[in-house]
């Protein structure tokens, strides 16, 4: 089942579902929540003639080859001006949520892209869709605001 904005919000004011930061008013939806784009953006590497990438002995060895880099933005640079990343055509972006989310044990959230930024070209593929009961942390997305909807997991299964 699909919580409604009225069961969302309870959810958020009972602490079953935590936001870090708490979620601002106009983040609720009719049956999500809006979730916000972070500061830390990671890219895949350009120009790596000749690496070969296998899972064989386990996803360490992709981590070990140095194929990403990672930037961490600061909300204002030393002038006091929000600092930014430009996403340009046909990058593949990887950006963690601004809130750290945390579920209960008996609820699961997916996260969706939204449509009003689709249509304007930006398309989003979660690498994790779904935030699983009892996660703690910040999900990696590639859209600077996701639709976080929390469903019940069913316990008669």
């Amino acid at each position: 089942m699909i919580l409604s904005h009225r069961d969302l919000r309870k959810a958020v004011d009972e602490k079953r579902i935590a936001f870090d930061p708490p979620l601002e008013c106009d983040q609720f939806r009719e049956a999500s929540v809006d979730l916000r784009l972070g500061f830390s953006f990671t890219l895949l590497k350009e120009n790596l003639p000749g690496v070969k990438v296998s899972v064989a002995d386990g996803i360490k060895t992709i981590k070990d080859t140095e194929l990403y880099r990672s930037r961490d933005l600061r909300e204002r640079d030393e002038l006091g001006q929000p600092e930014t990343f430009t996403i340009k055509p046909k990058m593949f972006v990887l950006a963690m949520t601004y809130e750290k989310v945390t579920m209960p044990l008996d609820m699961i959230a997916m996260v969706e892209g939204r449509s009003t930024y689709a249509r304007v070209g930006l398309s989003v593929h979660q690498t994790a869709p779904w935030i699983h009961p009892a996660f703690e942390g910040q999900n990696y997305s590639g859209d600077y605001e996701q639709r976080a909807v929390a469903n019940r997991v069913n316990s008669d299964n």
